[in-house]
């Protein structure tokens, strides 16, 4: 939000320095994050000053440029050559003298300097309008009023304002302090307490009357809870036409581009005091009646930028007696608006419901600073204040009459809230005693009544214009924003608590498990749990109706919360694939969320994602793609961390893998990984593999926790090794090798490894030969080769028999 310190001093009297009024804003919550100046002329016309043309006579050595000789008022006339077609001795001229700093249109800079053009002496320049920034014309040179005295300062002509501009960050629950007259409230309270007590000064209405009674528009509300108040009043005869200096300076200061003198009163309005106004061409309401009202679902209509628009059947309008002119509180219809050739309007000030503008602006996809302030909640009753203070400036710019009666449509007055505040309560959540007689001082200032005082609190009725204060919380926070932070003391000692805490904490296991990852060239990401509902029909395994749907959505594609991790990790992979990043490994902890019958499931996951190479290019490593077995490596590793070796092994029966395998300890699923399915990846349009891995988190935890960790002396003794070369069917799997090598020998057997598999022409059809390790261990003794070679003939007559095997 922008604020004009120039405009802010309109309503408080101060002579304090921008940087001081900026530094007291931001201790009263008004944070103010910068302070830029302002001028209505680029450079201020600053060593622009009037000239008298003494004589002008053709350049000798160019048919298009003039020599003139220019009287500034500092003693030797100055020759200037002068390239426009108008020049003429006899004039009153703008010059820019040696050293001026001018601006071209797109705002760069350019300093006049001593020169000869075509052979002769140039000291200085006879200005254009639009190279001083007054205008666009470049048809010649600017001819100014032949009374002015030479050598007079143009800025004093054409009075340039500087002004200071504030940048305000404002939080969302401040609508109270969304315009000038609002800032400069919260700066009246702040003063008080530093014992400045200065007046809040308003504008004035008391001149407003009925002019004449020509031009009545009736006004009709239907829907009284999208709109409890609304105000109307016309006003004809009115010019529309450029506005006055003032009034651009004004809304240039804060950004806003000036289009007539009718709008630009409602935009200055509207940033005085916070209250949105729109301006009716009066000519255009059919039937002489202004209707306040819904319309069927999928009626059509224009708005201002030339968009047709459906409208919901909860969008309220603002009609005539034949069509809608107006989506209320938002955007003006196309047809409806004020032009050059408006002579009677229609001015409306109202108050709509803030949940009603808010869904109608966010379904229409339009923010416009109208709509800012209705979906926050405007001062309900200001409303007639504001369209009275309107019309007398519309009055003044563009003249005109008021022709009827002000409309004042309000059955049921929006009353101040009730708050019981309890003097105890402020001290315990402050941390500190403030005097009642300051806590009294501080809410008067803020408008807040003291109906009732008692020893042990107070009765207040809060005004209705802030409505983000309905608790006593809220006035306590008030009383300390006033107060100032930086006048609560601190203990000197911090009393602190330790809290004993479970190492299979969640927190801990994810920052060990992330430690883990990060160590292994992972990276975490953080995704947006809000997604689109049509990724739920890239898998048979997600169904649209279990979709989680948001009430209020941003956007389409922001509807609804994600039934998986995968596909916003996709969206993370294909933004750095497209980026020149394609090997990458990549984890995220977050949440998934289901509806079913009725019933909100949430459930906590760890995804992995790696494509790409294994590792960076480098001279002395091949490069390798990563594959199904370097993931479930990892994620072995990561099991075995955390303690859940004693895992067994299924496929996976989920769509989304093209292939990929299922650990589980008992029935509780720990991971599911694999191969990402093709049809996934082309809608995602990313063609290298990608392999994914989802931990359902809460069983790893819930895992871990009954999960005993043994300590154990480092064996004494060595071990021993031997192995096989088994000739097997292609359907026999390592798993099972290593299962009935286990049963085998449950205690001297430490490890079984394979490391090596071979198909090929040598072997007979429909086999393979496994390479297979095995890791002897004796913790009590040195182990002989007999006991080694009993063990190696069981192992090898348990595979005869039980998998057909072969040695080779």
């Amino acid at each position: 939000m922008k604020i004009s310190y120039n405009w802010l001093k309109q309503f408080v009297n101060i002579d304090w320095t921008p940087e001081q009024t900026g530094e007291l804003l931001t201790d009263l919550g008004l944070e103010v994050e910068g302070i830029q100046p302002f001028q209505s002329i680029k450079g201020g016309l600053e060593g622009i000053v009037v000239g008298e043309v003494l004589t002008c006579v053709q350049h000798p050595n160019a048919d298009r440029l003039k020599v003139t000789t220019v009287n500034i008022g500092s003693g030797t006339p100055l020759q200037i050559v002068c390239g426009a077609p108008n020049v003429a001795a006899g004039q009153k001229v703008p010059v820019a003298t040696i050293g001026t700093t001018l601006y071209t249109s797109e705002g760069e800079a350019w300093i006049i300097k001593k020169g000869k053009i075509r052979g002769e002496e140039s000291n200085g320049m006879i200005c254009a309008e639009d190279e001083l920034g007054l205008g666009d014309s470049h048809e010649g040179i600017l001819v100014l009023d032949n009374d002015l005295s030479v050598g007079t300062l143009l800025a004093d002509i054409y009075k340039v304002e500087n002004d200071q501009v504030f940048e305000i960050g404002l939080t969302p629950n401040r609508a109270d302090a969304m315009s000038h007259f609002g800032t400069a409230r919260d700066l009246k309270a702040g003063l008080s307490q530093k014992n400045m007590h200065v007046e809040l000064i308003t504008p004035s209405v008391s001149a407003f009357r009925v002019d004449q009674g020509t031009l009545k528009i009736d006004v009709e509300v239907l829907d009284k809870e999208l709109a409890p108040r609304y105000c109307g009043v016309t006003i004809s005869d009115v010019k529309v036409d450029t506005s006055p200096i003032w009034l651009q300076n004004r809304l240039k200061a804060i950004g806003i581009t000036p289009k007539n003198n009718i709008v630009d009163i409602t935009n200055y309005v509207l940033h005085e005091l916070g209250q949105p106004l729109h301006a009716f061409d009066a000519n255009k309401i059919e039937g002489n009646k202004v209707i306040v009202k819904t319309l069927p679902k999928g009626t059509k209509f224009k708005t201002l930028d030339g968009v047709e628009r459906e409208l919901h059947e909860e969008d309220l309008m603002i009609c005539d007696a034949v069509k809608p002119m107006c989506l209320a509180g938002i955007f003006g219809g196309e047809n409806s608006g004020v032009t050059e050739h408006t002579t009677s309007i229609f001015l409306e000030s109202a108050y709509f419901n803030p949940i009603s503008v808010r869904k109608s602006a966010k379904r229409h996809g339009l923010n416009t600073d109208a709509s800012f302030r209705f979906e926050r909640g405007v001062d309900p009753n200001i409303t007639e204040y504001a369209l009275k203070r309107t019309a007398l400036l519309i009055q003044e710019v563009a003249g005109g009459y008021v022709t009827n009666n002000l409309v004042d449509f309000y059955p049921k007055k929006i009353e101040d809230s009730p708050v019981h505040f309890s003097f105890a309560n402020a001290q315990k959540l402050i941390g500190e005693e403030i005097p009642k007689d300051t806590i009294k001082s501080i809410l008067m200032s803020l408008d807040i009544k003291v109906n009732n005082v008692t020893e042990t609190g107070l009765g207040l009725m809060v005004p209705a214009y802030r409505n983000d204060v309905v608790r006593e919380a809220d006035v306590i926070e008030e009383i300390l924003r006033i107060y100032g932070y930086n006048n609560i003391n601190f203990t000197e000692k911090l009393n602190a608590s330790i809290s004993p805490t479970s190492r299979f904490e969640d927190f801990k296991l994810q920052n060990v498990t992330g430690n883990q990852l990060a160590a292994q060239g992972f990276y975490e990401i953080l995704s947006n749990s809000l997604t689109t509902p049509t990724y739920a029909k890239l898998s048979p395994d997600l169904k649209e109706e279990h979709n989680v749907t948001m009430l209020n959505p941003l956007s389409h594609d922001l509807s609804v919360m994600r039934q998986s991790l995968l596909f916003s990790g996709l969206e993370a992979i294909n933004r750095n694939i497209n980026r020149r990043r394609s090997d990458l490994k990549l984890f995220e902890f977050g949440k998934t969320y289901h509806s079913h019958d009725g019933k909100y499931i949430e459930n906590k996951h760890l995804a992995l994602f790696v494509t790409g190479n294994k590792d960076a290019e480098r001279w002395n490593t091949i490069q390798q793609p990563s594959n199904f077995f370097y993931l479930k490596g990892i994620i072995t590793a990561l099991l075995e961390r955390l303690g859940l070796n004693k895992v067994t092994v299924s496929p996976v029966d989920k769509g989304i893998y093209s292939e990929g395998i299922s650990l589980r300890i008992g029935k509780k699923t720990l991971v599911d990984f694999g191969l990402v399915n093709k049809k996934i990846m082309k809608h995602f349009d990313i063609s290298q593999d990608v392999l994914f891995a989802d931990f359902n988190w809460d069983n790893v935890i819930d895992l871990a926790k009954h999960n005993r960790i043994n300590f154990k002396e480092l064996p004494k003794y060595p071990s021993t090794r031997r192995d096989f070369a088994l000739l097997v069917d292609d359907k026999v799997t390592f798993e099972a090798i290593d299962t009935i090598a286990n049963q085998t020998e449950k205690r001297l057997l430490k490890d079984v490894d394979l490391f090596d598999v071979y198909q090929g022409e040598k072997l007979p059809k429909g086999k393979k030969s496994y390479a297979v390790s095995f890791k002897f261990q004796d913790e009590h003794s040195t182990m002989t080769d007999k006991q080694v070679d009993k063990i190696m003939q069981k192992l090898k007559s348990n595979f005869e028999k039980q998998l057909g095997a072969e040695l080779r």
